[in-house]
């Protein structure tokens, strides 16, 4: 036995419409019958009943204008047949429950602008999809987002970060550009050419706390000028940083998202700057190699379409 080469069981055994046909065969007494009841032509149920017989080397069914009986060992086979296909259904019926729990929930880690200005739209979507599934929410820098992915504790996460993670695969789902932003009694606020990259780098100014993608973002387009100075405030909410700079506090850098509304009603001044690249892609990410599934598939996808 142990010279004789291995055979995989998937060549041996025959495939699980086949037995399932067998049944029908047995059930119904006829060939025909059977077919109509699997939805299959007769000539494809006699073909698939003549390569069982083949791989099995025994004679299944006798066919005679009165229909089809079973052999003796046809009977035998059918025996065994039914609870391979028995086994089968408890496996599909278990398979589907796994389905139906992980579909009622969804756990979702974003990062602070993502969370405050794109998942409630997309959210209330994903409502309308799927009105029993169980949301939640776990807001938190891009860091410590890529952490609760990467340790399973998220389905689906949102970055906006310029790097990925080693372990995880992503998605750009939109771009983003980061605003210099100054209440209007500030002196940035009355220039109209704005800043120098090396005076925004050398400024005190009101930051997201390191391991934001946000601040991941302005270290990388200063670095060219040694880096940012000491923050003047370093704040670990999008909302408190923007609450700083609308009370005059100093320059803040936040997403263009957080600020579009105070821009337009002139609470806040943008303040272009020279020289520097103050964009980026906001991402999904997951597990690599472990696609979005379920609910997290149709979050991604709601995703894309705005």
């Amino acid at each position: 036995m142990g010279n004789e080469e291995w055979v995989p069981l998937a060549h041996r055994v025959p495939d699980l419409g086949a037995l399932e046909l067998l049944l029908a065969v047995a059930r119904v007494g006829s060939l025909s019958g059977a077919a109509r009841r699997l939805g299959i032509t007769q000539p494809a149920a006699s073909s698939r009943i003549r390569a069982m017989e083949a791989r099995l080397g025994v004679a299944l069914v006798d066919r005679s204008p009165r229909g089809s009986t079973l052999t003796a060992e046809g009977a035998l086979v059918t025996d065994w047949a039914r609870r391979v296909v028995e086994a089968a259904e408890a496996f599909d019926a278990g398979a589907q429950a796994l389905r139906g729990r992980r579909d009622s929930r969804l756990r979702v880690a974003a990062s602070m602008t993502i969370a405050e200005y794109l998942l409630p739209g997309w959210l209330i979507a994903l409502r309308g999809q799927r009105p029993d599934t169980a949301v939640s929410l776990h807001a938190g820098n891009s860091a410590v987002v890529a952490e609760r992915v990467l340790a399973h504790e998220a389905d689906l996460g949102f970055v906006e970060g310029l790097t990925v993670p080693e372990g995880l695969d992503s998605a750009v789902i939109a771009q983003d550009r980061l605003v210099v932003a100054v209440a209007p009694g500030h002196a940035w606020a009355r220039r109209s050419k704005g800043v120098e990259v090396a005076e925004l780098a050398a400024a005190p100014l009101i930051l997201r706390e390191r391991g934001s993608g946000t601040r991941q973002v302005l270290d990388a387009a200063l670095a060219g000028c040694g880096g940012l100075a000491a923050p003047l405030l370093e704040l670990a909410s999008t909302t408190a940083v923007k609450a700083a700079a609308l009370s005059g506090a100093g320059p803040c850098v936040l997403s263009e998202l957080a600020v579009g509304d105070e821009l337009a009603a002139r609470r806040l001044v943008e303040v272009p700057v020279a020289g520097a690249a103050l964009g980026r892609a906001l991402r999904a990410v997951w597990p690599a190699g472990a696609r979005p599934a379920g609910p997290a598939r149709d979050l991604l996808s709601l995703t894309r379409r705005n």
